[in-house]
């Protein structure tokens, strides 16, 4: 079983192998670019996977996804607070998956949802995302949510088997996303 752990610089290298998988693969979104663009409340952050190599810069890059759980972190107009966890198997970093402590924008509240998740392409189909969205089901309803949207492109077959072994009952479909709610402790 996978483990959810909260970032760390000790998965650095296991982080920056799961990157290049991801960019092999040609997942930018997940490949470690992160990029948070600049408004009138907000300087903006960007992290880019060579810049990840820099330990400063990856224990920069861990301090944010850490600050990020705190409703009075800087972030973009219209962000909510999110809980970032690592997938981990053992030392080795598998994944992420993310907790979005609301609703209270309109693009999660009908197509993002308030988990998101990703395992590194040599990580998966093993039931790493089952674990992880089940023990993100269960942060969820500690946190009062009391039922949780996951959502998933509608041609991502993997995902929405994934969301449905975790208990995902699906209610429909909006823009080519597949709308699951999963209710925590049933």
């Amino acid at each position: 079983m996978v483990s959810l752990a909260r970032p760390h610089v000790r998965y650095q290298q296991s982080y920056l192998a799961a990157s290049d998988e991801f960019l092999a693969a040609g997942d930018e979104q997940h490949g470690g670019i992160l990029v948070w663009p600049a408004d009138e409340t907000f300087p903006g952050v960007e992290f880019t996977r060579d810049g990840l190599a820099d330990p400063e810069e990856f224990e920069r890059f861990v301090a944010n996804r850490i600050g990020d759980e705190d409703p009075d972190s800087p972030r973009p107009s219209g962000w909510v607070a999110c809980t970032y966890l690592w997938m981990v198997d053992g030392d080795e970093y598998v994944g992420a998956i993310s907790l979005r402590h609301s609703l209270d924008n309109p693009f999660l509240a009908e197509l993002g949802g308030h988990i998101g998740y990703s395992v590194r392409p040599s990580a998966r189909r093993r039931g790493h995302a089952v674990d992880a969205l089940r023990q993100a089901v269960v942060l969820a309803g500690g946190r009062g949510i009391d039922r949780v949207l996951v959502t998933c492109d509608e041609d991502n077959v993997a995902s929405a088997r994934t969301i449905e072994s975790a208990g995902g009952r699906h209610e429909d479909t909006r823009q080519g996303r597949r709308r699951y709610w999963i209710v925590p402790g049933r």
